[in-house]
């Protein structure tokens, strides 16, 4: 039987390796997966695209899918998730990458207005460019960038991390994870206080077909072998 697993681009390395793995644990299930932005995984599932398994990148696109969630939360009061198997999967951070040789000598998230003339982002699409949106404001940057045209957006967090390493833009705000699998070494970290926590809940949705083998693979996810590998990348499991 095939299981289809929408998840956050971030995750890629990691479930396609989880998923090797899972091959030697359940050599009956076939997984499929489906890795894109947060946003543009709650669309295909709204618009009824056959998804077992939910992964977002933030609660944002989570709670926009779950009815218990409460209005605010979930103004469309969409049904999706089986909020008795959601969970808090794992944390990420959110971090300040540079080209190769740090060209603009940028250290700081503080010095970004000043150096740097061009910045990749995530759009606002992407949980990463929310995050990084909130932490530009929070710096008091934010206005200053996006006006002065020092912006450039990627569709997903894996756009950003490229805009960076092909020289494209002077720096960029990814995930900790992205910095890793790019080759990137971050020059500063957002702290909680800038952006919040950096949260990827999970849930079976209620549209699933094979509501008991999702679960079991969601709790696959949760294992020690399953850590190892999000912990080798930088993730933090938080089950």
């Amino acid at each position: 039987m095939e299981l289809n697993v929408f998840a956050a681009a971030s995750m890629q390395e990691t479930l396609e390796q989880i998923v090797e793995d899972y091959q030697k644990v359940a050599p009956d299930v076939t997984i499929q997966l489906n890795l894109d932005s947060s946003g543009t995984l709650k669309t295909q599932i709204e618009e009824g695209a056959s998804c077992d398994i939910f992964i977002s990148a933030a609660q944002k696109q989570m709670n926009e899918l779950d009815i218990t969630a409460g209005e605010e939360a979930n103004p469309d009061q969409l049904d999706y998730v089986d909020p008795d198997t959601r969970i808090d999967l794992l944390e990420n951070k959110v971090v300040l990458v540079v080209p190769e040789g740090n060209p603009k000598d940028i250290h700081t998230l503080a010095e970004i207005a000043e150096k740097a003339d061009l910045v990749a982002l995530g759009n606002a699409d992407v949980p990463v460019g929310q995050y990084s949106e909130e932490l530009l404001k929070n710096l008091g940057v934010w206005d200053t960038l996006n006006q002065s045209g020092k912006i450039t957006f990627g569709s997903n967090v894996k756009e950003v991390t490229t805009q960076v390493s092909e020289g494209i833009a002077d720096c960029g705000i990814v995930y900790a994870t992205d910095a890793f699998s790019a080759g990137l070494e971050p020059v500063d970290q957002a702290t909680e206080e800038m952006c919040g926590q950096v949260i990827y809940p999970a849930a079976v949705l209620k549209t699933s077909a094979h509501p008991d083998e999702a679960q079991a693979f969601l709790d696959y996810l949760q294992t020690e072998d399953a850590a190892s590998v999000f912990e080798s990348v930088g993730f933090q499991p938080l089950t």
